[in-house]
């Protein structure tokens, strides 16, 4: 994966990271879940314009745009197209699985990447990551070993533009932080 794969529409980028194996520092799982936002996304952080919050967004395609949600949890998300960027909602956790139960303090591996909050606990994602390339070290990608079933659905936890079907997921993944309705469809 190299800027090119980022420097896209954030819905073709989220819908093809599913499957995509995510490593942070020996850490990491197979993405299962992602949303995407664009810079005309009543939803996204860049709707309004650049702010020292989200100024990341507005920057190179292929770093991370790292924000805390409702001042308690990480979000990890990938910067796209300027004002663009796909959040990480879940992981399918397969390396650093005791690491993760740790900072989780919980052993249940359903659980330990369902959401966007617990995938950045799980995987040490703070503030310190934001703004940091996706290309080198902490952060390792491997292509998905075959094509994956994907199913779109509406985002969710967001009050605007709540109807735009910009959520996607490996089909029948029970790693996902939320099920989704209706059946998968071969990635393109």
């Amino acid at each position: 994966m190299d800027q090119q794969f980022f420097d896209r529409n954030s819905i073709e980028v989220a819908r093809d990271l599913i499957g995509v194996e995510l490593d942070v520092s020996g850490l990491g799982g197979i993405i299962v879940e992602t949303e995407a936002y664009e810079p005309d996304d009543l939803a996204s952080h860049s709707f309004r314009g650049p702010t020292p919050r989200n100024s990341v967004m507005f920057g190179a395609p292929g770093h991370a745009y790292v924000y805390r949600s409702y001042g308690i949890h990480w979000c990890l998300n990938f910067v796209c197209r300027p004002g663009s960027a796909v959040l990480v909602r879940a992981l399918q956790p397969v390396r650093g699985l005791a690491e993760m139960e740790k900072r989780r303090g919980r052993a249940d591996p359903l659980l330990l990447c369902a959401g966007p909050g617990r995938v950045c606990q799980a995987l040490g994602i703070t503030i310190e990551h934001n703004g940091l390339s996706l290309f080198g070290p902490p952060f390792a990608f491997s292509p998905p070993q075959v094509p994956p079933l994907i199913v779109t659905g509406r985002r969710i936890g967001i009050s605007q533009a709540v109807d735009q079907p910009w959520r996607f997921g490996l089909s029948g993944s029970p790693y996902v932080s939320k099920r989704f309705v209706g059946r998968g469809v071969p990635a393109p």
